[in-house]
């Protein structure tokens, strides 16, 4: 009878061994469904792929004659100007972007043609009177602080005032720049935002916060971004960055 039992004894420890592995196994690794509804797993994932395709873009972007902006500044840029456009607050497709992070004899204002992924114009531009002197280092959304406002800004009408041909922009970040309509924050020509100027004064002079460009491009500036296209003011400072929601 022996003979008879120890298999079925045998057979019976083996199950017993399979069902104790089996249930001993991780039960917190991750699914297919857990990947796909776990809200931190697919901001990470979105996050991964707008990176991608960030750097993808910024490789293909033909300079000219000019130069790129920094890659920092673009892709700051690059992630604001994704959630308008999805948004579908984007009309014209061309991105402004301006980087105080460089001195104001720099040409630090790029235009960029995002259909056709060209740099289109590259100027010098002014910042505001109290946000420094060749360099802008503060910033704010407040009325009559002369200072510039750091973020988005979607591009207005166009108008007649005392610079002569000058935008509108419509900040598009609250408490960071949503004030600049009221502020009269515009695109304007300036004779303080030259070349002549800044080397005579070791800086461009500077606005009552707004970003002010040489009169020999800023018709065609204007003429180029006007109608809801988007223009960043980039600067790295942590503030900004803790206070935008276009920007991580």
């Amino acid at each position: 009878m022996i003979y008879k039992i120890l298999p079925l004894f045998l057979f019976s420890l083996m199950s017993f061994e399979s069902a104790k592995v089996t249930t001993e196994l991780p039960t917190n690794l991750p699914t297919g469904k857990n990947i796909a509804t776990d809200p931190s797993l697919i901001a990470e994932n979105a996050k991964a792929k707008l990176e991608a395709k960030c750097k993808l873009f910024y490789q293909e972007i033909e300079s000219l004659n000019f130069s790129l902006p920094q890659f920092e500044s673009f892709s700051k840029a690059f992630e604001g100007y994704e959630q308008l456009k999805n948004a579908g607050k984007v009309e014209n497709e061309t991105l402004t972007i301006v980087d105080f992070s460089l001195s104001s004899k720099e040409d630090r204002m790029w235009v960029i043609d995002m259909k056709s992924k060209k740099v289109v114009l590259q100027t010098l531009v002014a910042h505001g009177r109290n946000s420094g002197f060749e360099f802008a280092e503060n910033f704010s959304n407040q009325s009559e602080s002369y200072k510039s406002s750091l973020g988005f800004y979607l591009t207005g009408e166009v108008y007649q005032g005392k610079h002569g041909t000058s935008l509108r922009l419509d900040g598009q970040e609250y408490g960071i720049n949503d004030n600049a309509r009221s502020r009269a924050v515009v695109v304007h020509g300036a004779d303080y935002a030259s070349e002549e100027f800044a080397k005579t004064h070791g800086r461009l002079g500077r606005s009552l916060g707004c970003p002010a460009v040489p009169y020999a491009v800023h018709k065609n500036l204007i003429n180029t971004i006007k109608n809801k296209s988007v223009l960043f003011i980039y600067h790295p400072s942590r503030n900004y960055v803790a206070k935008s929601k276009l920007v991580s």
